[in-house]
């Protein structure tokens, strides 16, 4: 049986817990619906740098579960778990 370097399980052992994989369509829905409302209000630019940051708050933070659940139009999240998206996101407005 062939084994990695210590090292190499550290590194991939950091960069799955450093971002979750967002279920598939799901960040391009995400980019498109968040676009689409701040389009309302700010210029183009403002948006895709509020949305992008959004996207990766949500990266860094929220497992794929999480995500799913948050991303889930039949069902709403819980409350804790949206409250805390919106805790997180606070950083994209402050920007």
């Amino acid at each position: 049986m062939r084994t990695l370097p210590l090292t190499a399980l550290l590194v991939l052992g950091l960069s799955a817990t450093a971002h979750a994989e967002w279920p598939q369509g799901t960040r391009a829905t995400y980019m498109d619906d968040c676009l689409a409302t701040a389009r309302q209000t700010v210029s183009e630019q403002d948006a895709e740098k509020h949305c992008s940051c959004g996207a990766e708050v949500i990266e860094k933070n929220f497992s794929a579960d999480e995500i799913r659940q948050l991303s889930d139009r039949q069902t709403p999240p819980p409350v804790e778990l949206r409250d805390r998206l919106y805790r997180e996101l606070a950083a994209c407005r402050a920007q």
